[in-house]
């Protein structure tokens, strides 16, 4: 796969679709890498050129020393777009990917068309939350990732996906268990650290906002709070847990082609 060079590493990316099509750009959340957007794929790249990339300290991407912030997410993301020169495209970030979308949207909106933030939140849990996970993933190392990994099925899936699409859950949280701790860790710290709820006014792009009504982790009331902070963003609540892109995989991609579209 493709990387750029930036100064704090290696970013991994794809770029997909036919290249007289305009770009959507995908973002990972966190704890899974660019793969979580498969299903999406062959829908996305009839309409769009996707560019889609493991965000630092995932997947094939550089895990550089020390906490990470959304900023610094963000700014890898205008480096990605600088490397292929694209001077604009839409975005779509579901968890920690909605917190860099909103990061963009707020602070670099001019290189963007239409964003979709997907099960997140202008401010993601309490540092308590984040401590707690950050202290014990640095301390138990890969074990402690496959452990979060057991856990993480009943906050990404409902129970009936998870027991009637086993195999599709598995393949999503396996790729918890093969993060990097060090780089889990670092952006757990970028996720505790951002809270965008005083500035969400600055956002002036189209929005369409995704959540799942049994996400236990950013909850519709999550959704809700960007969209009444952001002028003209539209809601759109799934049957779906947190990974709505997966559990909800087809309503999700038709309502974003067609937000995307408009």
């Amino acid at each position: 796969m493709p990387v750029v060079h930036l100064a704090a590493g290696d970013l991994n990316y794809q770029l997909e679709g036919p290249a007289d099509a305009p770009v959507l750009l995908l973002s990972n959340s966190l704890g899974t890498d660019l793969g979580m957007w498969d299903t999406q794929m062959p829908a996305f790249t009839e309409h769009f050129r996707v560019l889609r990339y493991d965000t630092r300290g995932h997947g094939q991407s550089q895990v550089s020393a020390g906490f990470y912030s959304i900023e610094q997410l963000g700014r890898d993301v205008l480096a990605l777009l600088d490397h292929l020169d694209i001077r604009q495209a839409s975005f779509c970030g579901l968890s920690m990917g909605g917190l860099i979308g909103q990061w963009l949207g707020i602070n670099a909106g001019a290189r963007l068309d239409k964003l979709v933030l997907c099960n997140t939140a202008a401010k993601i849990a309490n540092d308590e939350v984040w401590n707690s996970r950050i202290d014990s993933v640095l301390r138990g190392g890969q074990q402690a990732m496959r452990d979060l990994r057991d856990a993480s099925i009943a906050r990404w899936f409902t129970p009936a996906f998870a027991a009637a699409e086993a195999e599709q859950a598995n393949r999503i949280t396996a790729m918890l268990a093969a993060t990097s701790a060090q780089g889990y860790a670092g952006n757990c710290a970028a996720v505790r650290d951002a809270d965008f709820r005083q500035q969400l006014a600055a956002i002036e792009l189209p929005t369409l906002i995704v959540c799942g009504a049994a996400d236990p982790v950013t909850t519709p009331a999550d959704g809700r709070f960007l969209q009444q902070h952001i002028a003209g963003a539209q809601l759109l609540e799934l049957h779906a847990a947190h990974l709505s892109n997966v559990e909800a995989g087809a309503v999700f991609t038709r309502a974003v082609v067609d937000f995307l579209r408009q």
